[in-house]
């Protein structure tokens, strides 16, 4: 195993190298850069805007160098140092101070995980009961009520079904759906009394991400599950008197749950780059706004950054599935062809 995780870490720096090549690359494809969203601000506000004053700003901020050479001083200050850059779209709110793309993303990094560890927790504990029981009670009353909910689910999109939540919630309840924090713990500092605000107020968004995954979750685990039930291993052992729920839990359950384990590849980074839309609905303080504003106004140490820790996350959860594999299911060997 030691070995086998060794190689798949030598693979996954080689990947995020590459993942990091591309993702400061797609950035620069639209037309323009970030001068000249800059610019264009400037003129909308009324500023007089020359093409000395661009210019300067682009031998300033170093745009006006090669691609390859902006690419290196980032991954280099990024490696050695630490250092993200500098945010040029979001600025300090005491005065018009850039900021370190560090000091952007800090809070909403904390955030974004705990949103998005407390959305696989509630889909996979729901999830994976829900299909073991539609799989085993296949046709009944309440396989066909998950089999709704469950096609439901996924046909309703996640900005809608959070558009229908902060309605319902404003107009029977008279709640405020948005954000993670109620008004008196916005600025104030971590304490129990704020990660109680905050657990208060994340079921909600985990309930409006997670119901498409669960979804579809939900019909992956009966499928398998179904077929599993039907091997002649099944029979044999229901045959030889032992008790139902060893012969669904022991075997059944640890293979079928395999597609599930495979999906953590792109199940942490899709929940962060699929939260897009319904962080600005409502109005969550994570990284999908950002990452929105950042490809928009062309900001690209933040939106490079951003989609680097979409791959990370791609390659480091593809790692975590493969090992998580090889535990759960006996018949996959670490070695071999």
């Amino acid at each position: 195993m030691a070995a086998y995780i060794a190689r798949r870490l030598l693979l996954a720096l080689l990947s995020v190298w590459v993942i990091s090549v591309l993702s400061y690359a797609i950035i620069q494809l639209p037309e323009g850069d970030m001068v000249t969203a800059k610019i264009n601000g400037l003129m909308q506000s009324g500023v007089a805007v020359n093409m000395e004053l661009a210019d300067n700003l682009r031998a300033y901020y170093g745009i006006d160098q090669p691609l390859f050479v902006r690419y290196t001083k980032w991954a280099w200050n990024m490696l050695r140092h630490g250092d993200l850059g500098i945010s040029h779209h979001y600025y300090c709110s005491a005065a018009p101070v850039e900021r370190s793309v560090k000091e952007v993303i800090g809070d909403r990094i904390q955030l974004t995980v705990a949103l998005t560890g407390f959305t696989i927790l509630v889909t996979w504990s729901f999830a994976i009961p829900v299909g073991i029981y539609s799989a085993v009670r296949q046709h009944s009353v309440g396989d066909y009520v998950f089999t709704l909910l469950g096609f439901t689910g996924v046909a309703v999109p996640d900005f809608l079904l959070g558009l229908v939540l902060m309605y319902v919630a404003f107009a029977f309840f008279d709640q405020s759906v948005g954000g993670l924090f109620s008004a008196d713990y916005l600025d104030a500092p971590w304490g129990w009394g704020k990660a109680y605000d905050l657990l208060k107020h994340l079921w909600i968004p985990a309930v409006v991400l997670g119901t498409s995954g669960t979804a579809g979750l939900i019909r992956v685990m009966r499928n398998n599950l179904l077929d599993e039930l039907a091997r002649p291993y099944v029979i044999t052992a229901r045959a030889k008197g032992v008790a139902a729920w060893k012969v669904i839990i022991k075997y059944p359950v640890r293979v079928a749950i395999n597609p599930l384990i495979s999906t953590i590849g792109y199940l942490l980074p899709s929940l962060i780059s699929g939260s897009v839309i319904v962080s600005v609905v409502l109005s969550l303080p994570t990284l999908g706004p950002v990452l929105l504003d950042s490809i928009v106004q062309q900001d690209e140490f933040t939106a490079g950054f951003i989609v680097l820790v979409l791959g990370i996350l791609t390659v480091l959860g593809t790692l975590i599935s493969d090992i998580l594999l090889v535990i759960v299911d006996p018949r996959i060997k670490f070695t071999g062809r």
